[in-house]
């Protein structure tokens, strides 16, 4: 099997510029066997569909082919500016930025400087990818869905007509598939094989394997080989990856987090948080608990930063990254030596893809879950669902005496900074509601939470008014030591604190908050919210599926009744009728489009989902 891996007994030879980039660049004497097995596929001008463990070589896997299959058509009739022979198209910036550095590094031997490449990504203008398309060209285009779909549908542009360049494609990549499905993009990815020559080779990469993805499959690729390649049969997460849970009292989460950074030798970590306003809080929190790491913080409302904060994080010696699930698939860096899960991630995919960020290419790792006692049969869960054996990691005991000292600091830092007593409060929000939206819903139930002991995890000055807040969560929260009225805080922001002040004269005078919504069925809670959504949802699929199946009957000239009787219920109309007001007050900018989506059924679990870059 060694003889195999080895570079030079490929059955047919790569180039010596790239044989020379592999070994002197990358310094990679031998292939991983999702490069043994891929590589000779896609060179033999057959399509593949490749699953395999994250962290196992999969870039290289369709890197080295796009060169090699350039290159040869170079020899045969060079590549004018304006022709463009390769794409990849990536589920995020920070994947397709990561790309295409390691793109890079092949394109400056000398002998493959005549291919260009171009990367197209949200947060940059649009308007300068175009003056440099048209200016310099390219032959390979690392992208995002939405920054692909823009400039292909931008017909009127003479100057770039990026739908005629394509015609000279060779090769497409869709990397990290299961991904790029998960965020929504199975229309405009069906938009953009439109555009593209059916005579091409394609590669469709993913970790996992879903419904959506072989939908995809059938759509994009012409009877594809099957490439899996795991390390072990019975496991979906790196061979040298160590995972391991630790059952946390619920108050004592973060406390429990500090002691066991405190005790190990951690350089590089990523703590993944349920949700944005979690990572925003912890980051104004744990820099003052943590003084020997450097906190960085990503999450998905972020634009431009996160690629300045990821590079941060690359280069630091010693840090510690807050991130959601922005950050759980594709991101390469070899250093990260713990992944830590504050809570259980929202599906059983982003488990393996959040602890796959460890251990990557060959290098030991380790994860870390912390789950309450009430979450114990996610073990067994995760280890048949998704092949991960978790060991359990035992704690001295007398980690829990530090909660009053840790929690009497973070009780400063709010009283100090009203901004930050909000944040704290928007933070336990969001996720006991990401909680109540688990996939695992029958594992993870809301009910079975104490919010007293969560609210004491988070440090909380007082328990926020909430639906789900019973009577009882006010005896097992631990607040401050002195009572502390709320509405005297301050904002160390000056300009903040006195817009504060002018909203409290308003209220003291007309006892009316200034801006404050009026919100209807407050006293509902998230579960009964969840349980009208899906409903509203099946009613509407039903609907949906009705006018489709007249369609097709008129199509296939057969009878159709259109008489209306009886065709919808009182209950139907109702929704319809909703629905239309809620669209009316969004055009005249009344409501948000979150709240538009949230009144009309549709919304998403997490906010990264709608980061479509």
């Amino acid at each position: 099997m060694s003889e195999k891996l080895n570079w030079e007994n490929l059955e047919k030879p790569l180039s010596k510029a790239v044989l020379k980039v592999i070994k002197n660049v990358f310094q990679f004497i031998k292939m991983t066997p999702v490069q043994c097995g891929t590589i000779p596929q896609l060179l033999s001008c057959k399509d593949v569909a490749v699953e395999a463990v994250t962290g196992s070589g999969k870039t290289l896997s369709f890197l080295i082919p796009i060169i090699e299959i350039l290159l040869k058509r170079h020899k045969e009739s060079s590549w004018k500016k304006n022709e463009i022979g390769a794409i990849v198209i990536s589920p995020t910036r920070e994947l397709a930025v990561q790309t295409s550095d390691v793109l890079a590094k092949f394109l400056k031997e000398p002998e493959l400087s005549f291919l260009t490449q171009k990367l197209l990504v949200g947060g940059t203008s649009v308007e300068e990818d175009i003056e440099s398309l048209i200016s310099n060209g390219a032959q390979i285009l690392i992208c995002t869905v939405g920054r692909l779909l823009d400039l292909l549908e931008r017909n009127n542009d003479n100057d770039l007509k990026l739908a005629g360049r394509v015609k000279s494609l060779e090769i497409l990549i869709l990397d990290e598939g299961d991904r790029l499905l998960s965020l929504g993009f199975e229309v405009p990815l069906n938009t953009i094989l439109s555009y593209l020559p059916r005579q091409r080779r394609t590669g469709l990469f993913s970790a996992t394997q879903t419904k959506e993805l072989l939908d995809l499959m059938r759509a994009g690729l012409r009877n594809p080989v099957t490439v899996t390649v795991k390390e072990k049969a019975n496991q979906n997460t790196p061979k040298l990856l160590q995972n391991y849970y630790m059952i946390v009292p619920s108050e004592q989460k973060i406390n429990f987090l500090l002691k066991f950074i405190q005790s190990h030798d951690i350089q590089k970590a990523m703590l993944f948080l349920p949700t944005c306003a979690c990572v925003e809080y912890w980051n104004e929190i744990l820099p003052h608990l943590i003084n020997t790491t450097k906190i960085l913080a990503i999450h998905g409302k972020m634009k431009k930063k996160r690629l300045k904060i990821l590079n941060e994080f690359r280069i630091a010696e010693k840090a510690l990254l807050l991130c959601t699930d922005v950050m759980a698939r594709g991101i390469d860096i070899p250093e990260i030596d713990w992944v830590l899960q504050f809570d259980p991630p929202s599906n059983a995919e982003a488990f393996v893809h959040r602890s796959g960020r460890s251990g990557r290419q060959g290098r030991e790792g380790n994860a870390l879950i912390m789950l309450q006692s009430n979450e114990i049969a996610y073990i067994d869960f995760i280890s048949k669902n998704q092949k991960v054996v978790l060991k359990l990691y035992e704690y001295d005991e007398s980690w829990a005496d530090d909660l009053k000292y840790i929690n009497s600091i973070i009780h400063k830092l709010q009283t100090a900074d009203k901004s930050i007593f909000d944040k704290g409060t928007q933070a336990f929000v969001s996720h006991i509601k990401a909680y109540s939206k688990h996939e695992c819903y029958l594992i993870l139930r809301l009910k079975d939470l104490d919010l007293g002991k969560v609210a004491t995890s988070y440090g909380l000055l007082r328990l926020p008014k909430m639906p789900e807040m019973k009577d009882e969560f006010k005896k097992s929260f631990i607040g401050p030591t002195t009572e502390v009225n709320v509405n005297d805080l301050k904002y160390k922001n000056k300009q903040k604190q006195e817009a504060y002040k002018a909203k409290q004269e308003i209220y003291q005078t007309t006892g009316e908050w200034p801006g404050k919504k009026i919100l209807k069925k407050s006293n509902e809670s998230w579960a009964e919210t969840k349980k009208k959504k899906e409903l509203r949802k099946e009613n509407r699929k039903k609907r949906q599926e009705a006018k489709k199946s007249m369609r097709e009957a008129k199509d296939n000239g057969e009878h159709v009744n259109n008489k209306r009787k009886n065709k919808y219920t009182q209950e139907d109309l109702d929704e319809l009728a909703k629905d239309i007001r809620a669209i009316k007050r969004f055009k005249k900018n009344k409501i948000s489009k979150e709240e538009l989506d949230e009144q009309i059924g549709y919304s998403n679990s997490d906010c990264d989902s709608l980061d479509s870059d």
